[in-house]
């Protein structure tokens, strides 16, 4: 696979990444060796970006992602967040991100992070405090590169006087636009960008199901995107999008990963599964290339994103 770069510190990674939420927690029961097997695979397949967070099971998943990669873990890029709290709160306090990072080397099995993310700005704590924790984990070599997530162009630019970030994470897709107005930012300065939930938390793949058929531990039966309404718009949405994409020869879901490939050279997606052949259709979508022609049906089918709220009330992120 094509390697892309993420900021301007030497940050390099293969073009399609693998976001590791799902192993734990958000999308139903899973199953911890099914985990293992899908990120050893997604290695084999060329993927050299993997992400947690500590939020993803307080230790749970950066343990399953440290035993998966440590037979080749010199050879990857492994980014972690910290910022959340038991409770759902926030806390990016320099004494508590230093807790935090101690904990997830250990989870994870490793002498360093590649890349740490502010899993949330803190309202309460100044982003050049952030920062400058992070770069002091820098300057000692405990972390590589500097990540923010769900951050806006005040945020990043202050953040990124005070340590150089190379990268900020929010959630991007075809059903995901609203961070298309923080992107002229990040190419100003130089950052790269890593969009989660790149296929619409499984909406992009076709298989998508009414909310109330979703196990109970599942986002996605309170999703807004998957209630009555928006759902049945979201359906027809995504059977155009499978039509196109049969044209080219690809699936739905290798439409909208190359979609997001074709939205420039720094941006990176990291779709998450725990199946194999998942696995390897996501990975096969860095070989779709998208002519101009179908770029216009993707906009003609979508002009604005999908239908409904990408969060409840509760977890809708503010950018300043």
């Amino acid at each position: 696979m094509k390697q892309r770069q993420l900021g301007q510190q030497g940050l390099s990674t293969s073009e399609i990444g693998y976001g590791a939420m799902g192993i734990s927690i958000a999308y139903g029961p899973s199953d911890r060796q099914e985990g293992i097997a899908t990120i050893r695979r997604a290695y084999d397949l060329g993927v050299t970006f993997f992400d947690t967070a500590e939020l993803y099971g307080w230790g749970e998943n950066e343990t399953i992602v440290g035993e998966a990669v440590a037979p080749f873990r010199d050879d990857i890029v492994l980014a972690t967040k910290f910022g959340w709290t038991r409770d759902y709160g926030q806390d990016s306090r320099p004494e508590h991100i230093r807790e935090v990072v101690e904990n997830s080397l250990r989870y994870l099995g490793v002498d360093h992070i590649d890349v740490l993310y502010q899993h949330r700005p803190d309202a309460n704590v100044p982003i050049e405090d952030v920062a400058g924790t992070v770069k002091e984990f820098i300057d000692a070599g405990t972390v590589k590169y500097f990540g923010l997530s769900e951050a806006g162009p005040d945020t990043i630019r202050r953040a990124h006087a005070v340590q150089p970030v190379s990268v900020l994470q929010t959630e991007y897709s075809l059903f995901e636009r609203t961070v298309e107005s923080i992107l002229p930012t990040l190419t100003e300065l130089g950052i790269g960008f890593v969009p989660y939930s790149p296929l619409g938390r499984g909406f992009l793949t076709g298989t998508a199901k009414p909310a109330a058929e979703y196990d109970a531990t599942d986002m996605r039966r309170t999703d807004p995107r998957w209630q009555p309404g928006n759902f049945e718009k979201n359906v027809e949405a995504t059977r155009q999008l499978t039509e196109l994409a049969a044209t080219k020869g690809a699936t739905v879901s290798q439409l909208a990963l190359a979609w997001l490939l074709a939205q420039g050279d720094q941006i990176v997606p990291i779709p998450g599964t725990r199946s194999l052949k998942r696995l390897e259709e996501n990975v096969a979508a860095a070989d779709l290339t998208l002519t101009t022609g179908d770029l216009e049906r993707i906009k003609l089918i979508l002009p604005t994103g999908g239908y409904g709220a990408r969060y409840t009330e509760a977890f809708m992120p503010t950018w300043e």
